[in-house]
């Protein structure tokens, strides 16, 4: 659904500047995730680690024509007889853009977070279909998902991205609702008191759900009872509030709350709730599920024993319930329930292939996130990969087959895919569109059958496909199995933990991540990568050697050498890495290496010996190495 600039412009009371003549289809927070910038808006957003307006030149060159930014950021413009100069720091060096404005529109608000917000709250208002809200501590994503897979064959589905549940993630989110939807699904994550509102003015949901109310994120809040009250409010104006009424905590306060929706509170316990769930039995690899609602009696069975699973399964029930699904199908759909995987998996192929694989739900905009994720795992593993997508016909969409695959072929052609292989009779019929290196299938079958499959090799793989499709067979056949023991790295909780201690420190205080040793044997590429996205400070290796692989894997982040050899200091000048300088045999070393080079300026740190007496300069050695330092000009 196109907006005007003009329209925007008025939606979020911005002023302009620029008269470019441009329709938006596209929001952008992260640069890294440019698809189509023609129809691109940037909002610039400033984080604690981050400043969006230091992409803005980077863009440009991109082909981003309309940008959001504060009076300030738009300060550091020149305006000049119609000349736009964009000249702003990026990746710590100034980057200088000319432009007419005749070519540009900049949109100036007092806070493009606001104003982001603002564009999703009246994109929101032109719909009245039925939106899911869902909300609580844990299990928001699986409840989405869950509800997705049992209600998608009837209806075109519009969801939350992954995780995307926060105060940036929510109007993107509420972004992708369009005219063929029929329902939409939508996560709202918080995590202190007062951010609710802004989510519940974009989401406005017609039916809420609270899945639980654990401690995750408790320190912004005084008590687990003002958390839950914090997110029922997302549930105002809701028409029906779906919650398990066994909790006495979420019960208590939906009673406070005074919310006007209907309540479906289900109850293992009240057989006098709207649903009562009269027995739950365990079984080896799976549970039964008997339940009463509107004095009618049924049965149904999920493949899972967690706790877990049986309290999002029976909050899928009620939501299914209202919705008036009947309660055969509810029985039919809920055996076939599937696992969600949290995150894009990545394993080691066969053939020197690297598989991503990627069933966690297949639309367009999963696809946008999932090629996104190839991109820059492809850059991780070098550039002598091919990066591929096994793609299968994207179902239940609402879009004709034309849209849908016209669609695809640019979104693979501007995340610059190299080899595409088409799985199903509706991308077949549309292989015309895809102007790469191709192949395209009826069947997963045939498809495992041909030479293609058999002789990929040296290539970053994305394997996505409907669950029709079955296409964990083809990443179960292209999985290199050498060892029974595999150790998986939780990016998003090394994430987690970085965000953390960050918290903890000063604005002004820098950070290093030691990624030696392969990361302690974690993956020096991968965690490198990751920190770097992170805009980690300093990336640490014990020698010069480490560094330089990190260089032509990509890594572009400073890099410390905490042990430089005298033998690696040309290394150490050709890849820009870091070397610790700790006594003055090493700095007169150093130093005569430099000039010898015809070197000025080469970036070291000097370390310190307090107190432990293994390396460093001692306290006496100090004013001798300040005037050494000051005499010379090579580092």
């Amino acid at each position: 659904m196109l907006y005007t600039i003009e329209t925007i412009t008025e939606c979020i009371g911005a002023r302009r500047v620029g008269i470019h003549e441009a329709t938006i289809d596209w929001l952008l927070t992260d640069s890294r995730s440019l698809s189509f910038p023609e129809e691109t808006l940037f909002f610039a957003l400033t984080t604690k680690r981050n400043k969006g307006a230091r992409y803005i030149p980077e863009l440009y060159e991109r082909g981003v024509r309309n940008f959001v930014v504060t009076q300030e950021e738009f300060n550091e413009l020149t305006v000049d007889n119609g000349q736009l100069t964009i000249a702003m720091q990026h990746a710590g060096s100034a980057a200088t853009v000319n432009c007419q404005l005749s070519t540009v529109n900049f949109l100036i608000v007092g806070n493009p977070l606001k104003a982001l917000q603002k564009l999703a709250e009246l994109h929101r208002e032109r719909f009245q279909i039925p939106v899911i809200g869902i909300t609580g501590s844990n299990g928001k994503t699986i409840v989405k998902e869950w509800l997705h897979q049992l209600l998608s064959p009837d209806r075109v589905i519009v969801r939350s991205p992954r995780s995307y549940n926060s105060q940036i993630g929510v109007p993107l989110s509420v972004w992708q609702m369009n005219e063929e939807a029929e329902l939409a699904i939508f996560e709202a994550g918080i995590s202190e008191m007062g951010e609710m509102r802004a989510l519940q003015n974009m989401i406005k949901p017609t039916i809420g759900i609270l899945t639980n109310i654990g401690g995750a994120h408790q320190e912004n809040f005084f008590s687990l009872q003002e958390k839950c009250m914090e997110k029922l409010s997302l549930f105002k104006n809701c028409d029906v509030v779906i919650y398990n009424a066994d909790n006495e905590l979420i019960s208590n306060c939906v009673s406070k709350s005074m919310l006007t929706a209907r309540e479906i509170a289900w109850s293992c316990r009240d057989a006098e709730r709207p649903l009562y769930i009269s027995r739950v039995v365990k079984k080896e690899d799976h549970t039964v599920i008997s339940y009463r609602y509107l004095e009618m009696d049924n049965t149904f069975c999920i493949p899972f024993i967690d706790d877990a699973s049986i309290e999002n399964s029976l909050n899928c029930l009620a939501a299914c319930l209202y919705l008036m699904m009947p309660a055969d199908q509810i029985t039919e759909r809920m055996v076939r329930l599937e696992p969600v995987a949290m995150r894009l998996e990545v394993k080691e192929g066969k053939h020197g292939c690297v598989l991503i694989n990627d069933s966690y739900n297949s639309d367009l905009a999963s696809l946008d996130i999932a090629l996104d994720f190839l991109v820059r795992r492809s850059e991780v593993k070098g550039k002598g990969m091919k990066r591929t997508l096994i793609l299968s016909d994207i179902l239940e969409t609402g879009q004709s087959t034309t849209t849908l695959y016209r669609k695809v072929a640019q979104l693979v052609q501007s995340r610059g895919i190299d080899k595409i292989i088409g799985v199903g009779p509706e991308i077949f019929s549309s292989a015309a569109r895809f102007e790469i290196e191709k192949y395209f299938f009826h069947t997963t079958e045939e498809l495992m059958e041909s030479d293609v499959f058999q002789n990929l090799h040296d290539e970053v793989i994305l394997i996505k496909g409907s669950r029709a499709f079955n296409f964990d067979l083809v990443s179960d056949r292209l999985e290199l199995k050498v060892h029974e023991t595999i150790l998986e790295v939780n990016l998003g909780a090394m994430v987690a933990n970085l965000n953390h201690y960050r918290s903890m420190l000063q604005p002004a205080t820098k950070m290093v991540c030691m990624v030696k040793a392969s990361a302690y044997g974690a993956g020096s590429y991968e965690i490198a990568k990751t920190l770097q996205e992170h805009q980690v400070d300093y990336l640490a290796v014990a020698v010069a050697d480490e560094g330089a692989e990190l260089r032509k894997a990509g890594i572009t982040s400073s890099i410390m050498i905490m042990d430089p050899e005298l033998t690696a200091f040309k290394t150490m000048f050709d890849y820009k890495l870091e070397p610790e300088v700790y006594n003055f045999h090493l700095l007169d070393a150093l130093v005569k290496a430099a000039e010898k080079e015809g070197i000025t300026n080469f970036p070291v740190h000097i370390k310190l010996d307090t107190g432990m007496h293994r390396l460093g300069f001692s306290e006496e050695e100090v004013p001798v190495l300040i005037r050494r330092l000051k005499n010379q000009n090579a580092l």
